[in-house]
């Protein structure tokens, strides 16, 4: 799925808010909730916005199985500072789409329901329908928060020819041995004027601080949602991160020119061989797909430090604000929607699509779910005929059962907020990695101590 949300979470929330809610940090459910599998009445969701024929066509099939149910949508896409406001003044929607890395922020605050009644309800043991990472993002406190939907594995695309150009071979862009990783950025690099004109590897290594700082053994939380972002581990990753951008001109130059980029476009950095590697999410196949004849692709896993494929979980999911006047509704919606028949529907639709579309690429779905996934693999993904797609698509397939959560904590978007502003200082040279993460550590530790005793 394309689109992508940047959701800024609130951390602070009134007395008034909280007065409205169904309890504290890992409490229960409002007395007058409860949920069934044929629920009826007027359902208000949030954040649904902008569906493509994958997202239309899950919305089709939940209408259709639930005729009983009036569906209203704001498909205007989340807002934080608007759900905290809705939720203080009670006119709350019975269910919302939001970015899963920050669910265990809204559990804490007691905005959002556990939603472990709900899964029983309908017959769904959510360990058995989703991936372990999956679940990972959405539990905590020993109660499952919200029902995912879509993952989106990262892994390393590669630019063939602008590694054969090089003299650099697939095997070099390895991870998991950063000094064969560096001699090749180093042999892909080129500068024109003293500012980067072709980059080795566009490394995410701000945006995907965290994925470095799990592949090299750190974490950002403990099991409990308690910041750990001065994990030794952690600094490691940080520093051969500032290795990989000053051997490429240094963050600045660097950022400078990634940020012109035409990621969407027709002069793409693979149509432009502006790069020799990039971890992109999975969907960003698809962007490519186009321009099928004018690049050339290849994939490989990002890797642990013991050499093994390792990639990280994140996508959407739904959950139910405290106070929903139809969270039975609002439960039923989202089950609908991430079934097994409402992703084989999307699947199908996806089909249509590329069908009626010359030249077009089928590259999957990536659900959350196994079942599924694999199910649209086998109905839907054929081979293309170019080898480059055919082996990158079947490389995200590959992963996609690797993957690690990130956790979830009351203090998930500080986490988050931190953690760039500290790998960020670091590639500037304002501040040493351990210096840096211990201040971001300082300032989450703050963040979770005023959510945790709310």
């Amino acid at each position: 799925m394309k689109t992508r949300q940047n959701v800024l979470l609130a951390f602070t929330a009134t007395a008034s808010v909280l007065a409205l809610t169904a309890c504290g940090g890992g409490g229960g459910t409002t007395e007058d909730t409860s949920f069934s599998d044929s629920p009826t009445g007027a359902l208000s969701a949030w954040g649904f916005n902008d569906p493509d024929e994958v997202g239309q066509s899950r919305l089709d099939h939940a209408e259709e199985v639930l005729s009983d149910i009036e569906i209203k949508i704001d498909q205007t896409a989340f807002d934080a500072q608007k759900f905290t406001t809705r939720v203080a003044s009670g006119n709350v929607p019975d269910v919302v789409q939001m970015d899963r890395q920050y669910v265990g922020t809204y559990a804490a605050q007691g905005l959002i329901l556990p939603l472990d009644e709900c899964f029983a309800a309908h017959g769904v043991d959510p360990d058995e329908q989703y991936y372990p990472s999956v679940m990972d993002d959405v539990t905590w406190d020993d109660n499952v928060w919200a029902v995912p939907q879509f993952y989106q594995p990262p892994a390393i695309m590669l630019n063939t020819r602008v590694m054969d150009a090089a003299g650099v071979t697939a095997d070099q862009i390895d991870t998991s041995k950063p000094d064969v990783l560096l001699d090749a950025v180093a042999k892909m690099y080129k500068e024109s004027g003293g500012n980067p004109s072709v980059i080795g590897f566009e490394s995410q290594g701000v945006d995907q601080a965290g994925l470095w700082m799990l592949g090299y053994g750190g974490r950002l939380m403990d099991e409990d949602g308690v910041p750990a972002l001065d994990d030794p581990k952690n600094a490691e990753a940080v520093n051969f991160l500032k290795q990989l951008f000053d051997a490429q001109g240094g963050y600045a130059k660097y950022k400078s020119f990634t940020d012109s980029f035409d990621t969407f476009g027709d002069a793409n950095p693979y149509v432009a061989d502006q790069l020799g590697a990039w971890i992109r999410q999975q969907w960003y196949v698809n962007v490519l797909t186009p321009y099928v004849d004018q690049v050339s692709i290849e994939t490989v896993p990002f890797k642990n430090m013991e050499g093994e494929p390792f990639t990280v979980s994140t996508a959407t999911s739904f959950v139910i604000p405290a106070g929903a006047k139809n969270a039975d509704a609002g439960c039923a919606w989202a089950m609908n929607l991430t079934s097994q028949d409402a992703w084989m529907a999307a699947g199908e639709a996806r089909a249509k699509t590329i069908a009626d579309t010359p030249g077009a690429i089928n590259t999957g779905l990536f659900t959350g779910s196994p079942a599924a996934d694999e199910a649209i693999r086998e109905k839907f993904v054929k081979e293309s005929g170019n080898a480059g797609f055919d082996q990158s698509i079947a490389t995200f397939y590959d992963i996609v059962g690797e993957g690690q959560s990130f956790g979830a904590s009351p203090a998930g978007q500080e986490i988050q907020t931190e953690l760039k502003n500290a790998v960020t200082s670091t590639l500037l040279g304002d501040k040493s990695a351990e210096d840096a993460l211990a201040d971001a550590q300082e300032a989450a530790m703050r963040a979770y101590d005023s959510a945790v005793k709310k």
